[in-house]
């Protein structure tokens, strides 16, 4: 049963920090209008209660970050805040910086390759993909980049030499190194034939990484062919650049396996992770072949590459919680599943207005939306996401102009409450085509 709000939404509680966050905070950060935001107080599984006292059905993991459910790491976090809040991350660290990398070298590189894998920790998703292109720098000595259109790795300046998505890169476009070179990236046979074309003249010498997510997430949950990485791959290895594949989003049980590339059976180079790999606190890692890491010289005192809560044991606790949790087979069972149901709910919708595709896999949903005469109905999605937030119903749009609506939310949906979200989005399609 979804939740039932006891104010409107937002509630003046709400209203009153949005004007209050207004008179503090930059401007181009939280967006504020008379329908939004609401601000958050507490959650738990699949729900969140707001500053008014409304709960909310949660279909967003948090940007990702609640696979496992909201509030899944946190007994983890009270009994480290016991012991040790910070440490000396790269001079005198936590002894769970050990345990965490054990666990990451175990679910990544041990997995498939029977080697060990090496991490280098970070704070934030963006910095895990800085950190995997200044080890294929010096790994391979090559400066050029290999990214695509639609691609989003995180908006640090590093990071955003792989961006595909031009309003986050264009107003720094002046900083930023020409090294990158953007191809398509294919979401049928079709636009695999148009990405294999630019590949081809693609002059491979100088190039170190290729950065690629599996799914693209903010470029609108799209999915490409089995054989598209599985070229990728090989394009690398025929021209001694690193794969690098980005799965902060799509890791640790999105998708119904511990990995999104493991659908179509490829190993990288370089696997960038964060989101939910701790649950809920600021931690990520760059996880390579040991034979790759280990082209980062010895240190001898003064890290190349660090941050003063490099190793956080706080972080650390949680993620080795979260890791020992998607380590469980049935962990991406319940994925799979779950995503199933959503899925097949969601599909029922194929018919109704300016429903023009829905795709997924696992708990990584999306309904796309066009108007009739063809053009992207950003408009309309949010529209419907803010009404379901009227109905308790936390939902973002994704795609270039906002017209795809995801569905990525914690695992632990019932098939009641994925029905009543279903109907809700029926008959909101519906209204909209009066």
């Amino acid at each position: 049963m979804l939740p039932a709000l006891v104010t409107p939404v937002p509630g003046p509680r709400s209203q009153e920090l949005a004007a209050r966050l207004g008179a503090v905070e930059c401007r181009n950060t939280t967006f504020r209008s008379p329908e939004w935001p609401v601000f958050w107080e507490r959650a738990e599984g699949v729900n969140v209660w707001d500053s008014d006292g409304n709960r909310f059905l949660e279909l967003t993991s948090a940007f990702g970050v609640a696979t496992l459910g909201h509030g899944f790491t946190a007994a983890a976090a009270r009994a480290q805040s016991h012991h040790l809040l910070h440490a000396m991350g790269d001079v005198h660290p936590a002894r769970l910086k050990v345990e965490l990398c054990e666990r990451l070298s175990a679910l990544t590189f041990e997995r498939w390759t029977g080697e060990k894998g090496k991490a280098l920790l970070g704070n934030s998703g963006f910095e895990a993909v800085e950190a995997a292109l200044k080890t294929a720098a010096l790994a391979t000595g090559r400066k050029g980049i290999v990214a695509f259109q639609g691609a989003y790795h995180g908006l640090g300046y590093g990071a955003l030499l792989g961006a595909g998505i031009p309003w986050f890169r264009e107003p720094f476009e002046g900083q930023l190194a020409r090294v990158t070179t953007l191809l398509p990236f294919p979401a049928d046979d079709t636009a695999l034939e148009t990405f294999r074309a630019a590949l081809a003249e693609v002059d491979g010498t100088d190039i170190g990484a290729v950065l690629v997510e599996p799914i693209q997430g903010r470029g609108g949950i799209v999915i490409p062919p089995p054989a598209f990485l599985r070229e990728l791959r090989e394009w690398c290895d025929h021209h001694g650049a690193l794969l690098v594949i980005d799965e902060i989003f799509t890791g640790l049980n999105r998708t119904g396996k511990p990995f999104a590339c493991e659908w179509d059976g490829v190993v990288p180079d370089l696997v960038c992770l964060g989101k939910a790999l701790s649950g809920g606190f600021p931690i990520s890692a760059c996880v390579g072949k040991a034979a790759v890491m280990d082209r980062w010289p010895e240190t001898h005192g003064e890290a190349l590459h660090t941050s003063t809560f490099l190793g956080n044991p706080m972080g650390c606790a949680m993620a080795v919680a979260a890791l020992d949790e998607h380590a469980k087979p049935s962990t991406p069972a319940r994925a799979l599943a779950e995503g199933e149901a959503l899925h097949a709910a969601l599909s029922t919708l194929s018919g109704e207005p300016f429903v023009t595709a829905i795709r997924g896999r696992g708990l990584l949903q999306a309904i796309e939306l066009h108007h009739p005469d063809g053009r992207p109905a950003g408009d309309l999605a949010i529209a419907l996401v803010q009404e379901l937030l009227q109905e308790g119903i936390l939902l973002l749009p994704e795609g270039p102009v906002g017209h795809v609506l995801a569905f990525s939310p914690p695992l632990g949906l019932t098939a009641e409450e994925i029905d009543c979200v279903t109907e809700l989005l029926r008959n909101g399609l519906r209204r909209k085509n009066r």
